[in-house]
């Protein structure tokens, strides 16, 4: 298959934390940037930077020597934007600038670069270094009252691919694959914020083969040890694509499941999925009109974020809002049964239960208080016990028993809104 579809998740992936709520360049939260996949110069992260220069995915190939190995190195390109206003003589640095009604500010923007790669695993046996380069960019742009200075550094690195022959009970293959940034740096003692201009950021790899890769996490029994034995830095790679394949691998700077999937339900990218996306949505329709202003000035990201959050239309927030999943023969499903507010349920606590208590509410019957969303989307129910005495007082002020809709069974639907 091609890698289409991993690569949308890659792009989800490649824009978390590239700007945060509120979206506009003076915000604290987003004076620290590029946490995730950073690969620094070579030479200044030997010389005691707090980046690593190198990362090194491992993953397991089952079939013939003649399978193909294809893929792509991705990550942003940072580049630097500078804004100047005109002075006597020349001109002067400032956080920002009023231009022709058009706000500007500093700020480092993110472009996507990539490197591809292919090989078979008999080839990949001897070794393979394949270098690549990125051409940096130093641009000027006269406006009114100032100009926009924007610079690029160039970028060069290196892929090394070596395939390992693993003598297990079939033929199987652990292929490394190895990216550094051997960018030239000249100050090694330059602070984080000067040396990210020459880093790779948000690092990531795809990979396809004719063969088959196998799972890290749940790979087949006669391939366990050698699963365990596979070692990653800086990267987590898992089987992408649609539930039952395994000819992509999406390896990235972030821990994901086998198969991850974007959720239908979400309408643009927030650039935190750590986030509930209906929360974070109508947070930013309370931003005030210059906070807009600032967001939109700040990044062609972020301007797309205010404006695809104004233009979503009302049903796009009924999606939004409590959408439950299952797992039916390996995918995610919508689940049938809608919790509410006022419904009632009985307690069916699982094995994941440990405390005694839970153990003396099973089979209780219990009111659902609130819904409530755990920060991987997840869903709980805030529940008070019935015959509890103190179902009351414990509603007043908000202390609730908490389940999963997987650990309740619905009695009685919530009652109709009286008109």
């Amino acid at each position: 298959m091609s890698l289409d579809v991993a690569r949308a998740v890659a792009d989800a992936v490649l824009v978390e934390g590239y700007a945060l709520y509120p979206y506009r360049a003076s915000a604290p939260k987003n004076r620290f940037r590029w946490a995730f996949g950073v690969l620094a110069p070579q030479g200044w992260s030997r010389a005691g930077g707090c980046e690593p220069w190198w990362l090194e995915a491992q993953v397991l190939v089952a079939g013939s020597l003649s399978a193909q190995i294809s893929g792509e190195l991705r990550f942003f390109q940072i580049e630097r934007r500078h804004i100047e206003r005109a002075t006597l003589p020349g001109f002067a640095p400032v956080d920002s600038l009023e231009a022709d009604g058009k706000l500007l500010v500093g700020w480092d923007e993110g472009h996507v670069q990539a490197a591809a790669f292919a090989t078979d695993l008999r080839s990949a046996h001897a070794g393979l270094v394949i270098p690549f380069s990125i051409d940096g960019s130093n641009t000027v742009e006269l406006i009114a009252g100032g100009r926009i200075l924007r610079e690029r550094q160039e970028l060069v690195g290196v892929i090394v691919i070596h395939a390992e022959p693993i003598g297990v009970e079939r033929a199987l293959t652990r292929l490394t694959i190895r990216v550094e940034n051997t960018t030239p740096w000249q100050d090694l003692a330059a602070p984080r914020h000067q040396a990210i201009t020459a880093a790779f950021a948000s690092t990531h790899l795809l990979l396809e083969t004719t063969g088959e890769f196998l799972s890290l996490l749940d790979p087949p029994d006669w391939a366990r040890a050698a699963a365990e034995a596979c070692r990653n830095t800086g990267t987590y790679p898992v089987l992408a694509g649609p539930p039952g394949t395994n000819d992509v691998v999406l390896s990235a700077p972030f821990i994901l499941y086998d198969h991850p999937q974007l959720a239908p339900e979400s309408p643009t990218d927030l650039f935190d999925a750590t986030e509930n996306d209906e929360l974070l949505t109508l947070r930013t329709l309370t931003l005030t009109d210059d906070e807009k202003r600032q967001a939109r000035a700040t990044d062609p990201r972020t301007a797309a974020v205010i404006d695809g959050v104004e233009q979503l239309p009302p049903e796009w927030f009924e999606r939004l809002h409590g959408t439950a999943r299952d797992v039916v023969d390996g995918e995610m499903v919508p689940r049938s049964i809608e919790y509410a507010p006022g419904c009632r349920v009985r307690l069916r606590p699982g094995k994941r239960r440990t405390d005694a208590q839970d153990l003396l509410y099973a089979g209780k019957l219990a009111t659902v208080a609130e819904i409530r969303h755990d920060v991987d989307g997840s869903i709980f129910l805030a529940v008070t016990i019935d015959d509890d005495p103190a179902a009351e007082l414990h509603d007043w002020y908000g202390r609730y028993h908490h389940y999963r809709t997987d650990e309740v069974e619905l009695v009685e639907p919530a009652p109709e809104p009286t008109p």
